[in-house]
């Protein structure tokens, strides 16, 4: 890729080593270089990593524009973090904490030839900003998740003080300042075991969130969580009740998104998939995807399976891997998809089932495959992208959380905005969801009163996520303001540089 033109205004940003990471933070490129159209900004991004690139993920960054760059840093020592069987969130968050060195030399370099006015470093590596203040450039975190998701962070804090227990042993339900309240079983992973070095980074990272001078940016939008919004802009205020002085040090925040993957697929990737879809009925296929790294147990593909056959609905499933009891084992591996799904589905299920569904082990153009017309449900992991997806096409959801937010995520769509529907027990691992109810499910989405008042809701809100990226939208607004800064103090830098100052 070209090198940056020191008359451009310059932003870096610090991602981490998970590709749907990367692809929210660099989707947010586009959209600003989008915007301004004029050449005005380049945009460098920083990636420690793990491994080499997927075979997925290539295309993606194959087809960045010329101005955005991308520098991907030599592996980190990793080995020990996954032999010891720590948790993916702390795999994740020490290995980059360790190419902070790295991140600190590549900033400074870049300062050395280009214009940089801001830096905007990921929610996973909010200590890469303190190289922002050592800079003197503006710094900002990208929180790729949901406004609820961010009121729960920068109020975790006072609820660690609040809760003595377990959260998952609460008796209440977790009050979270102006959002639905869930149970403490559908907290993150991360504060399930408060003894834990998970919560520990957890707390700390928060805290850090807290102290984000120049602001965060949310990849969600106003009109769909307007009063999470509201009681973070208010200082901590929603509804008119007052939750206490520990939240009157909240950071700015700018509603961006929905910010999604954009950009043609790989067209050898997925047109199986598209082509059976061509010929199925509108609104008859439940799309089902675990994400990038999503697995489940040999019992549960059995019964999910079984219940797909039973329900007699059209499915589509994609990405379907080897059989894990770790919901999260293939999360940072991308290319740990199967070959054959005959060795693990259950027997005679593709036959019985021919006509009625189609089962590959390999990607899916996903953005493609929800924007299609016969698509008329999701069943989801509930990835924050994934969920952004699903809203922005309008397809109602079959919340199926593995690890990570998921579970809040799918508290939010499901009992929030009523958009989803959920099976009763845990999905994650820790118990199976039979057959009949996985067939009762898909029902209830597909057809009858309740899944029609739930599509009837994901297209008010499809309607809201288009106007707020629109040309005078919320989110657009919002982006604007912000790029107008930016171009400033580049102008202000520049001018400076050709005074000889």
């Amino acid at each position: 890729m070209e090198a940056a033109s020191s008359t451009r205004t310059h932003i870096a940003l610090v991602s981490v080593p998970a590709f749907s990471h990367q692809v929210s933070i660099l989707e947010f490129a586009k959209r600003l270089l989008h915007l301004h159209n004029d050449d005005t900004f380049h945009v460098t991004c920083i990636i420690p990593t793990l491994s080499s690139l997927s075979t997925p993920s290539k295309p993606f960054f194959h087809t960045l524009p010329p101005n955005i760059h991308c520098i991907f840093l030599p592996s980190v020592h990793f080995d020990d973090l996954k032999s010891n069987g720590v948790s993916l969130e702390i795999q994740l968050q020490l290995s980059v904490s360790r190419a902070m060195p790295s991140v600190r030399d590549t900033l400074r370099s870049l300062l050395g030839s280009a214009n940089v006015v801001a830096l905007i470093a990921d929610a996973m590596v909010p200590e890469a900003l303190e190289f922002g203040k050592e800079l003197n450039i503006l710094s900002y975190i990208y929180f790729p998740c949901s406004t609820m998701l961010l009121s729960l962070c920068l109020h975790s804090p006072t609820l660690h003080e609040e809760v003595s227990c377990e959260y998952r042993d609460h008796p209440h339900l977790i009050q979270i300042p102006g959002c639905i309240s869930i149970y403490g079983k559908d907290l993150p992973n991360s504060v399930q075991d408060r003894s834990s070095l998970d919560y520990k980074l957890f707390l700390k990272r928060c805290q850090r969130y807290r102290g984000v001078h120049d602001g965060i940016l949310v990849n969600s939008f106003v009109e769909m969580e307007e009063e999470a919004t509201k009681a973070i802009t208010q200082n901590g205020i929603s509804n008119g009740d007052d939750v206490g002085d520990a939240h009157s040090n909240y950071p700015p925040i700018f509603q961006i998104g929905p910010i999604i993957q954009t950009g043609p697929s790989d067209p050898k990737i997925g047109c199986e998939c598209l082509l059976w879809l061509d010929k199925q009925p509108r609104n008859s296929v439940l799309y089902v995807s675990f994400g990038s790294g999503g697995t489940l147990s040999q019992e549960q593909i059995n019964e999910l399976a079984l219940g797909l056959e039973l329900s007699k609905h059209k499915f589509l499933w994609v990405n379907l891997r080897a059989p894990n009891d770790k919901a999260s084992a293939t999360y940072f591996v991308g290319d740990g998809l199967v070959d054959d799904p005959l060795s693990f589905l259950p027997l005679g299920f593709l036959e019985r089932t021919k006509g009625q569904g189609l089962v590959i082990s390999g990607w899916a153009p996903q953005v493609e495959v929800l924007g299609h017309e016969s698509v008329g449900g999701f069943l989801t992991h509930c990835g924050w992208n994934s969920v952004l997806e699903s809203v922005v096409h309008g397809v109602p959801m079959m919340a199926w959380p593995l690890f990570a937010e998921q579970r809040t995520n799918a508290a939010l769509v499901t009992d929030g905005l009523k958009v989803a529907v959920r099976p009763k027990g845990d999905t994650s691992g820790k118990s199976v969801v039979v057959k009949e109810e996985v067939a009762e499910l898909v029902k209830r989405l597909m057809e009858g009163l309740e899944g029609g008042e739930i599509r009837r809701r994901m297209k008010d809100l499809q309607k809201f996520a288009a106007c707020a990226v629109m040309e005078d939208g919320s989110s657009t607004r919002t982006l604007s303001k912000l790029a107008q800064k930016w171009k400033s103090l580049g102008r202000f830098y520049q001018k400076n540089i050709e005074c000889g100052n």
